[in-house]
């Protein structure tokens, strides 16, 4: 996994994380922003949109900086199916649906198991970040993800919506 680039904070989790940052930007390939009634976070991330860059996933990465993550999105919704192989560190898997609605948190999934994690529903993306944020952060399924790459005629939170 690249280097990622540093992330933003929106002022309703500046208390929690003490630190003082501007608004969150426009979208853009390397950022995934999240909103629900926690507020808005961002993260950056790696894209993995290629079968190969999927077959890869986080495998091998030995730490992860606090809000940053991997989305893997999908040319269409259809049923998505994780394992832990060689994956070194505890994840948080965020199930997304193509309008970019959050469907199942599989929270803490464990180095190394071989065990397919799977969403209940067919979708279009998920977002890994380190385990423990979702809950950290108070995600919860019917919070959105905005990102270029998602369809944006359809999107809950389209990247031209500020």
């Amino acid at each position: 996994m690249g280097i990622l680039r540093n992330t933003v904070l929106t002022a309703g989790l500046l208390a929690t994380f003490g630190a003082a940052s501007p608004a969150i930007a426009a979208c853009s390939a390397d950022r995934v922003d999240l909103r629900g009634s926690f507020g808005q976070v961002s993260f950056a991330v790696n894209l993995a949109d290629s079968p190969q860059e999927r077959a890869q996933g986080l495998m091998h990465v030995e730490s992860m900086p606090r809000f940053e993550g991997m989305l893997f999105i999908y040319e269409s919704p259809q049923p998505l199916a994780f394992w832990m192989r060689n994956t070194l560190i505890p994840l948080d898997m965020i199930f997304l649906n193509a309008a970019g609605e959050i469907r199942h948190i599989h929270a803490n999934a464990i180095p190394h198991d071989e065990t397919p994690i799977r969403a209940p529903e067919p979708g279009l993306a998920v977002l890994e970040i380190n385990g423990g944020m979702a809950k950290t952060l108070n995600l919860a399924v019917g919070d959105v993800l905005r990102h270029p790459g998602l369809p944006q005629d359809i999107a809950v939170w389209p990247c031209s919506d500020n």
